[in-house]
């Protein structure tokens, strides 16, 4: 069972590395798509780290995925929220979000 396991994540493992590779290896030519193109691949980043952050803020520690307003999450999310449209400083965004997070959590 153990040798199937370890199969599976190097195949896995030299998937992911070719995948990766395979885009890197034609990034160069990034330059030659169109702008609406461009303009989406831009906004990859904040859309991957919302998919991560908004379960957690949302669902929150609840078996049941109800929304709890006392959870100091959805404070801190939305400090960070308006942060990042205020600044555009993601930097600070994480600093500020954090920061009410870490706040809040000591004072609960």
């Amino acid at each position: 069972m153990t040798g199937t396991l370890w199969t599976i994540a190097i195949l896995g493992g030299i998937g992911t590395f070719l995948e990766r590779w395979s885009f890197l290896s034609v990034a160069h030519r990034a330059t030659a798509l169109p702008p609406m193109v461009r303009e989406g691949l831009r906004m990859i980043p904040a859309a991957a780290l919302a998919a991560l952050v908004a379960p957690a803020v949302f669902r929150g520690g609840s078996a049941d995925g109800s929304i709890d307003l006392l959870d100091p999450r959805l404070p801190a999310a939305v400090m960070a929220v308006l942060v990042m449209w205020r600044t555009r400083n993601i930097v600070l965004t994480l600093l500020v979000g954090m920061g009410v997070l870490l706040g809040l959590d000591a004072l609960v």
